[in-house]
C-alpha cells in the first residue's frame, strides 16, 4: 500500500472536540507510522441563500438593490468563512506538529462533507472525527447530524472522539463472532496500534456457546504478542452493561463494529451503534 492510500485523515470544523481529533489523530499517524492530512469543509447550504421570501412583495428597484445588497453580503460571509478555515487548519497542522507528526497536510475542500469523505475513502487508513460538531457542541446527549451519515457511507475505520486526548492503555474490544467483529479482531491482532496496550475483549450474550467463540478470539490475540488480553462474558442490554464496563475498568478506547444489525426494530428505535454513541465514555473505533 502507498502512502498516499495509507492516510490518517482528521476531519475538524472548529468544535470544542477539534483539539482531540487532532491529538488523536497525530497519536495514530505516529504509532502506525502514516501521513497525517488535516481536512476542513466548507459547506455552503445553497438553501440559507434563496432569498426569493424576502423580496417577492416590494417593488421592482427596491428588490433589485436588496438582492445586490444580499448578494454582497453572501459574499463576504463566503469569504469569511474560507479565511476562517485557513486558520482553522493552520493551527491544527501547528498542534499535531507540535505532537509530533511530521509534514501534516491540510486540506480545504467546499461542499457535503459526506460527499469529500467519500472522495477521499481511497486514500484511507482511518478517519478521525468528533462526535458532534459545532451544531451540537453544547448537548453531550446528542450526536452529529452527519456522523450517522459519515459511519454509513464509508468503508474504512474511524475513531469517533467523544473527549479530551488520552493516549490509550486500555482498550475494549466489544466481540459477537459477527464479520464486523472478526474484522476488528484481526485489525487489533495485527495493527502496531495495539501493541502494548491492555485489550479487554468482551462478548455480550447469555448464549453458553458464545463462551467458546470468546476463547478462540481471545486465543488469537494472545497468539499475535504485544498485546495483554483479559477476555469477559456479560449479561444484558449490551449497550448499557459496555458503557458500565468502561467506566469499571477505566476503558481508554472501545474497537466495535459498526451497524451490524439490520432488523426492522433497529431503524426504527435507534441502532446498538447510535446508542453506543450517545452512552459511550470513551472514544470509539468503528469497523463496517
Amino acid at each position: 500500500m502507498s502512502s498516499s492510500q495509507n492516510l490518517v485523515l482528521a476531519g475538524i470544523d472548529g468544535s470544542s472536540l477539534t483539539n482531540a481529533v487532532c491529538d488523536y489523530a497525530a497519536w495514530i499517524a505516529q504509532k502506525v507510522d502514516a501521513p497525517l492530512k488535516l481536512l476542513h469543509s466548507i459547506d455552503h447550504h445553497p438553501e440559507a441563500t434563496d432569498h426569493s421570501d424576502l423580496t417577492g412583495n416590494i417593488g421592482v428597484d427596491s428588490r433589485d438593490h436588496l438582492m445586490d445588497q444580499l448578494t454582497q453580503l453572501e459574499q463576504q460571509r463566503s469569504k469569511l468563512r474560507l479565511q476562517q478555515g485557513k486558520q482553522l487548519l493552520q493551527a491544527a497542522r501547528e498542534r499535531v506538529m507540535q505532537a509530533g507528526a511530521l509534514d501534516p497536510i491540510t486540506n480545504q475542500r467546499h461542499g457535503s462533507l459526506v460527499e469529500s469523505l467519500i472522495e477521499l475513502e481511497n486514500d484511507l487508513r482511518v478517519l478521525v472525527i468528533g462526535v458532534r460538531g459545532k451544531v451540537h457542541d453544547n448537548q453531550p446527549d446528542k450526536i452529529g447530524a452527519k456522523l450517522e451519515s459519515i459511519i454509513r457511507s464509508l468503508h474504512k475505520p474511524i475513531l469517533v472522539v467523544n473527549a479530551e486526548f488520552k493516549a490509550p492503555e486500555r482498550i475494549m474490544l466489544a466481540y459477537d463472532g459477527s464479520q464486523a467483529a472478526e474484522k476488528a479482531l484481526d485489525m487489533v491482532a495485527n495493527s502496531p496500534l495495539y501493541k502494548g496496550l491492555v485489550c479487554h475483549l468482551v462478548c455480550v450474550s447469555k448464549d453458553e456457546g458464545r463462551g467458546q467463540l470468546l476463547e478462540m478470539a481471545a486465543n488469537k490475540l494472545q497468539l499475535a504478542g504485544g498485546i495483554e488480553v483479559i477476555a469477559k462474558k456479560l449479561i444484558g442490554i449490551p449497550e448499557q452493561v459496555l458503557s458500565e464496563y468502561q467506566g469499571q475498568k477505566g476503558i481508554d478506547m472501545t474497537v466495535m463494529g459498526a451497524f451490524g444489525h439490520t432488523r426492522i426494530h433497529d431503524w426504527l428505535l435507534g441502532s446498538f451503534t447510535v446508542k453506543m454513541l450517545t452512552n459511550s465514555r470513551s472514544p470509539l473505533l468503528l469497523l463496517r
